[in-house]
């Protein structure tokens, strides 16, 4: 997305000449303010659509939700697992069995002490005790399985909702509800933009090199209708000159928390 050196320039819509792309004027050089990132929303599993939130245009906070999916075999897992993870019966069980046998096995040491008792049945009465702790630590695991069970179908049911990864503009709504969707790599169901910051690329005479450097300031005029003047920090400086323009690429990041300032649009840039 950065400028192609190749080309040594944003494209022929911006600047006609590539062999000398800026002209300052006043020490003022040609700009393009563009997106910070522009990304495809795609689906993390293969679903049916089931509703799209969101239309062309519209502006999204970051975490809100933007597609959901058919999701009914995960929220019926989802209600089993909570069902057996909330499952009180076997773990009383076994405990009852175990505070039993320990009864039982501590009369009959006690019995055994005073001769009233074989070993034989003091053995069988340590065997049911011992038996019973197994059942219980059996039920405790079974029991942890299943709470498990539950975070894992809570994360399969999450799948099925696709929330904005941050704060940006819908670009385009590629299909409908009641489609297919993929998690493949050609199959997007949105594509958005994310527009604060933005990025300001500028292409600027070798003489600048070492003069704008990472952490400079720039103030940056929009083209018309877009009014004001809004500034902005330099973010990468080019470390490759383009031989045969003699120019080299700067990027500057510019707030843009309001979204006033579309992305896309031409400018002029003066470095303070």
């Amino acid at each position: 997305m950065f400028i192609a050196r190749s080309l040594a320039c944003f494209s022929s819509t911006v600047l006609a000449a590539c062999a000398v792309v800026t002209t300052a004027m006043a020490g003022e050089y040609d700009c393009l303010i563009e997106a910070h990132q522009t990304v495809e929303i795609r689906s993390p599993v293969e679903a049916t659509i089931k509703t799209i939130h969101v239309v062309r245009g519209d502006l999204v906070r970051k975490g809100d939700l933007l597609v959901t999916m058919e999701s009914g075999a995960e929220k019926a897992a989802l209600e089993l697992a909570k069902a057996r993870a909330t499952q009180e019966g076997e773990m009383r069980s076994a405990q009852a069995r175990v505070d039993l046998n320990k009864n039982k096995y501590s009369r009959a040491e006690d019995l055994y002490t005073k001769n009233f008792v074989s070993s034989t049945a003091r053995d069988e009465a340590e065997a049911e005790y011992k038996l019973s702790l197994e059942q219980l630590r059996q039920a405790k695991e079974a029991r942890y399985l299943a709470e498990l069970e539950v975070k894992r179908n809570t994360e399969l049911l999450a799948m099925r909702t696709i929330k904005s990864p941050f704060t940006g503009v819908i670009l385009d709504k590629l299909v409908s509800p009641g489609e297919f969707a993929s998690n493949n790599t050609k199959d997007p169901i949105l594509k958005m933009a994310e527009i604060d910051p933005l990025n300001v690329e500028v292409v600027l005479p070798v003489s600048l090199y070492g003069k704008i450097r990472v952490g400079s300031k720039g103030e940056v005029v929009p083209e018309k209708p877009i009014s004001g003047k809004y500034f902005a920090t330099v973010k990468i400086v080019d470390k490759v000159v383009d031989a045969a323009s003699g120019t080299f690429g700067v990027r500057l990041r510019m707030p843009n928390p309001s979204g006033k300032i579309p992305a896309g649009i031409k400018c002029r840039v003066k470095f303070l």
